[in-house]
């Protein structure tokens, strides 16, 4: 299965909007930001870290957990733009370990868009 251009964040200045205005929720192994366009498909960036995970073996098994992850559970977070960083903990984990701990994120994320559209 593909991971089209339309479900990732592909410019700076897409991420800069991330990073400066997101919800952030995290756990041991990773740290989600995201930042609600209300609009659209959800969209992936991911900022793994070469001080965090040393080797690109591990850098890459963590990266296609994360498009895993969020390829299937992305849709409950219509209209968020979301930026995956990797932990310390994150390279040492299974992938088993790294999915729960990312689908967990991702309900905390789909119950915090919930409750600010309720807001609206």
């Amino acid at each position: 299965m593909s991971f089209p251009r339309s479900r990732r964040l592909l410019t700076a200045r897409d991420y800069d909007t991330v990073f400066k205005r997101n919800k952030r929720v995290a756990n041991r192994y990773w740290t989600v930001l995201g930042h609600n366009r209300n609009e659209g498909q959800p969209r992936l960036g991911m900022a793994i870290a070469k001080k965090r995970a040393k080797h690109a073996v591990t850098r890459n098994r963590i990266k296609r957990v994360c498009r895993e992850s969020f390829r299937l559970q992305g849709d409950a977070l219509t209209g968020f733009d979301v930026v995956v960083m990797n932990r310390d903990a994150a390279a040492s984990a299974s992938k088993i370990e790294l999915r729960q701990s990312l689908d967990e994120l991702w309900t905390k994320l789909s119950l915090h868009a919930k409750s600010a559209a309720q807001q609206l």
